[in-house]
């Protein structure tokens, strides 16, 4: 078995964070389905709110990734950050200290530097 390379990014404190509280949100006021998980890479909820808190976890503690990790957080992020119907949503805001402007600004600048989904392997590729 290979081990998947790992990258690391250059982020700012405030960009981890809001990484590491993407996670965070799935085990609080996002209501994440089976579906959802795997869509994200997950195998299901179980799995997202297990592998999401290392993988929170080495962001903060700004420890490198693989490109499925760093996929998988970005994405994470992303879909709590905005569904109301699953994710935290209209309480992002509240739950996270986070606004909602400064949220899509570092988004925007992840995206941006990460290359976006287009570039990231199969999510079976680790």
């Amino acid at each position: 078995m290979t081990t998947a390379k790992k990258i690391q990014f250059d982020l700012s404190d405030e960009e981890r964070l809001l990484l590491w509280r993407g996670f965070l949100e799935w085990g609080g006021p996002a209501r994440p389905t089976d579906a959802m998980a795997v869509a994200i890479g997950f195998s299901d909820v179980d799995d997202l709110l297990l592998e999401g808190d290392r993988i929170g976890e080495d962001i903060r503690m700004g420890r490198p990734l693989s490109k499925a990790d760093w996929r998988r957080a970005l994405l994470a992020t992303e879909i709590v950050f905005a569904s109301n119907v699953m994710g935290a949503g209209l309480d992002w805001s509240i739950t996270t200290g986070f606004q909602d402007d400064e949220t899509i600004w570092m988004l925007r600048s992840l995206q941006r530097r990460m290359g976006g989904a287009r570039d990231w392997p199969n999510p079976q590729e680790q």
